[in-house]
């Protein structure tokens, strides 16, 4: 379970989210829809602290993951983004090889043997729908993917550190078709396995891919309801004319 508790934040003096309640239960995908600007990717990277990397923040309220409030002074930052992966909207491989990709986060937290790794790192581009791409070429530079590859390889190096949550920040916007469908049926499959929440400016992947979505505009959460009811009956108008096309 993931729940947000009157969540209010700022950048500075502007106050970018406004009094945010949600609740997402694990093995579901959550996708945050709305306006550019509206503070859904803000949102997003409270769940793993990331808005800590910027200067003159400030949140109050509450975000708890698995009954611990995350931004309690003892939560230690480092341990809790193992447990919460993040893809972000270009694929962003490092300058190593495909196989030293995936492996980064096990080396860095010593996490394993040789051995263990190497387990591991097949395991997450198998988990990718990746591994039979490139288990012959794991040696070679991860820039040699296209695109898409590249995405579906970053998205195994946050697999393999074993989170429990994944966070999507537009992973497909800079995708071809053909590569977005195949992220939309990868976060399909790993549903099972993870709790997915995704940021995305497409409101037919949200439709397609999401069990729960919420509705941001301006800061304020103005619907947080099931995708299916969300679509074909929203309860309220700011969403419907959204949905619709009126305005955004």
């Amino acid at each position: 379970m993931i729940e947000a508790k009157d969540i209010n934040f700022y950048y500075g003096d502007f106050h970018a989210l406004k009094n945010i309640n949600m609740a997402m239960d694990i093995n579901t995908v959550t996708a945050f829809i709305g306006p550019s600007g509206c503070g859904k990717s803000t949102f997003l990277r409270i769940f793993n602290r990331m808005n800590d990397l910027i200067d003159k923040t400030c949140i109050t309220g509450e975000c708890i993951v698995d009954g611990e409030n995350i931004y309690d002074k003892s939560i230690q930052v480092d341990e809790l983004r193992k447990k919460i992966g993040m893809v972000f909207q270009k694929p962003n491989p490092f300058p190593k090889s495909i196989f030293e990709n995936v492996a980064y986060g096990l080396r860095v937290n010593d996490m394993g043997d040789n051995k263990m790794i190497a387990q591991r790192v097949e395991e997450s581009l198998k988990d990718a729908a990746l591994w039979d791409e490139v288990k012959d070429k794991l040696k070679k530079s991860a820039f040699e993917l296209s695109g898409g590859q590249q995405q579906r390889l970053c998205i195994a190096r946050a697999l393999a550190i074993s989170p429990s949550i994944l966070l999507m920040d537009e992973p497909a916007s800079s995708l071809d078709p053909i590569s977005t469908s195949k992220i939309e049926e990868l976060i399909h499959n790993l549903k099972k396995d993870y709790t997915i929440v995704i940021v995305t400016h497409n409101m037919q992947q949200a439709a397609r891919i999401s069990d729960m979505t919420g509705f941001f505009m301006m800061g304020e959460l103005v619907e947080f309801s099931e995708t299916k009811k969300m679509f074909l009956n929203p309860e309220k108008d700011e969403t419907q004319n959204y949905i619709t096309g009126r305005f955004g």
